[in-house]
């Protein structure tokens, strides 16, 4: 069985599932503002309802980033803290990739970019497609002229492919003749933890001390000062 959380989209959304990838108990409740009051009784509450204790657990699994700083905290924390007292394995599943997947299930879409609002007239933006049909998982893909799989992307910027891009910073960017986007995709805990099993069955876990986060911009979770800034 495997716990799965997401603090990072304006949520704080919990699911047990099972090794299949079946979701044994799922709770979302929108709103970013009450995360860190909600999220160990919702934990608490899903595994009441699964019949499971944190001993049932094989892997807690959670959103890393990038996207909201806050939400990246509070999930992040609570798995390496669970991790810890229970001694569970964590893994770390990309923002970027739970869009793209959701976007394949949502409208069946093998190959897209994702982007996540980042304010300050950028995007988290990422390059996923399903490289084997039989697994149905978006993989990462290297963005063109990159040697990574996220970046930070300018508003207004055009991508290299007309390919579709989806998540909620998809209508920032300047699009192709004809190019596709949806902004309407969003995942949940129950995505989260399917593409987190999926990697702990191909590679296992890491302890709570390689549980980390994944901001893209370093500086900006800092106070002004911590910046430089006056």
């Amino acid at each position: 069985m495997f716990l799965a959380m997401d603090t990072v989209f304006d949520q704080c959304s919990i699911a047990i599932l099972d090794s299949n990838g079946q979701a044994l108990s799922s709770h979302t409740e929108t709103g970013k503002r009450q995360q860190t009051q909600q999220i160990l009784p919702m934990i608490d509450a899903a595994l009441s309802e699964a019949q499971l204790k944190l001993a049932d657990i094989q892997a807690l699994i959670f959103n890393r980033g990038p996207g909201a700083f806050s939400g990246i905290r509070i999930n992040t924390a609570v798995v390496q803290a669970l991790s810890v007292a229970h001694d569970i394995p964590c893994v770390g599943i990309s923002s970027l990739q739970a869009i793209a997947q959701s976007a394949y299930h949502q409208y069946g879409l093998t190959q897209v970019y994702s982007a996540l609002d980042a304010r300050m007239q950028q995007v988290y933006f990422g390059h996923y497609a399903v490289i084997d049909s039989e697994a149905a998982i978006m993989q990462p893909v290297l963005i063109a002229d990159s040697d990574s799989t996220e970046q930070l992307l300018d508003y207004d910027s055009q991508t290299t492919l007309d390919i579709a891009i989806v998540g909620n910073g998809s209508g920032l960017l300047a699009l192709h003749d004809n190019q596709v986007f949806h902004e309407d995709v969003s995942p949940d805990a129950v995505v989260i933890g399917q593409l987190g099993i999926a990697q702990f069955m191909a590679v296992g876990g890491t302890e709570a001390s390689q549980a980390l986060p994944k901001y893209l911009r370093n500086q900006a979770w800092k106070t002004l000062k911590e910046q430089g800034k006056a």
